[in-house]
């Protein structure tokens, strides 16, 4: 309210006096037809640019050699792995009160990254960021296929990457290399920007020497009837058996990229069937499969590698090394042949085939016989059998009861 006036002199000065002290009191109120609730904002703007401050500077000067996910930074814009790295190196000079305390090392790396810290979303925790095959792991895979002629299910087995990946990597690099060929720009830029967000599955220069694994006695009959020092062998061979697993498939040096031999779901799998069967009998894959479908395979033929089952259960047999060798390359060559005889019988239906290109389709010509049809014109190898034979159940005069029995 303005201040109260004492007009004690004459009508005018009072008045001058009431003006002044309305001008006064409105040039220091502020008059808003603003709404309560829009002055509110001011309050999400302090925190927008606090947020800027703190965990926006990191995506505006992004870490280079480390992902940069909202998951990964706490409230204070530091990265938590780094946060527990240098609490728990506290703890451990607290615990260490002897010695003098180290220097920091400039060149030192960051922790290693964890599914946290791949969290592009933080309410949505379930959501992690996958690896991506950098561009020497998508290299070495083009030069074991192409240029060492290795079959994609071994670079498979080998690099630890699913074979459709690797069929798509090779064909991708095929077609980098075509465009190089040609002079066709490349988005070269873009794809290093890209590259530098993601996390990456490397690859180091020295995995592709081989390295066999190391020799570890297996024992096959049970732990209850082991004595203490082949329990402490047994103990170290799966530890060390673990470690390999971890750098890698075959002991590499470098990391698993991802699961390669998942069991497909078939369609006839989905339904529950509730199969009686005797306690006695033998239930195996095998005869599950036999229940869902007769022509489904069982678990172990469906998988992608069976022949990883295979080498697995030669090791539970205890088999030698010499032994699980031979073994496999019986199989090896017993696969090979069965290749060979594929594409030459593919080769020979392709050269009874004649083909005629023309610029939008190709046709193709084969010879055919009207004897092939059979003597009642329904054989497989008839012209036209593929598209259907037409029922004469309900055209009339014609007899459908057999006339003879062969």
């Amino acid at each position: 309210m303005p201040p109260s006036l004492a007009c004690s002199s004459s009508t005018l000065s009072c008045a001058k006096q009431l003006c002044k002290a309305t001008a006064s009191s409105t040039s220091s109120r502020s008059f808003s037809t603003t709404p309560r609730t829009q002055q509110r904002t001011t309050r999400a703007r302090r925190a927008l640019y606090r947020w800027l401050a703190t965990v926006g500077d990191n995506f505006r000067n992004p870490l280079p050699g480390s992902t940069n996910y909202l998951g990964a930074y706490n409230a204070q814009g530091k990265l938590k792995r780094v946060v527990e790295a240098e609490y728990k190196k506290a703890n451990d000079k607290k615990m260490d009160k002897g010695n003098r305390d180290i220097p920091k090392d400039p060149s030192e790396a960051l922790p290693p990254e964890s599914a946290r810290d791949r969290t592009p979303f933080p309410i949505s925790r379930s959501f992690i960021s996958q690896s991506v095959l950098s561009e020497e792991f998508r290299d070495e895979i083009w030069f074991r296929i192409m240029k060492q002629g290795k079959s994609v299910r071994e670079v498979s087995v080998d690099m630890g990457v699913e074979m459709s990946r690797v069929g798509a990597v090779v064909r991708l690099k095929e077609v980098e290399l075509e465009w190089k060929r040609i002079g066709k720009p490349l988005a070269t830029p873009y794809a290093k920007a890209v590259m530098s967000m993601l996390p990456k599955t490397g690859f180091a220069e020295d995995a592709a020497s081989e390295r066999s694994l190391p020799e570890r006695k297996l024992f096959s009959k049970p732990k209850r009837l082991m004595s203490d020092e082949e329990r402490k062998k047994l103990r170290a061979a799966n530890r060390e058996q673990r470690a390999i697993e971890a750098r890698g498939i075959e002991g590499r040096n470098f990391a698993r990229h991802e699961s390669i031999n998942d069991l497909p779901v078939h369609s006839k799998t989905g339904q529950q069937i509730f199969h009686p069967t005797s306690e006695s009998r033998q239930f195996t894959r095998a005869d599950a499969a036999k229940v869902f479908d007769e022509r489904l395979l069982p678990a172990d033929d469906r998988i992608p590698h069976p022949e990883m089952v295979v080498r697995q259960r030669e090791l539970v047999e205890g088999l030698s090394d010499e032994e699980r060798m031979e073994k496999a390359q019986l199989r090896a060559a017993k696969a090979e042949s069965k290749r060979l005889a594929e594409v030459a019988k593919q080769v020979a239906k392709d050269s009874k085939t004649k083909r005629v290109e023309t610029p939008r389709w190709e046709f193709r010509f084969t010879e055919a016989n009207v004897e092939d049809a059979g003597k009642t014109g329904r054989g497989h190898k008839g012209v036209g059998w593929r598209y259907g034979v037409p029922l004469y159940d309900r055209n009339k005069g014609l007899v459908k009861i057999p006339q003879s029995v062969e």
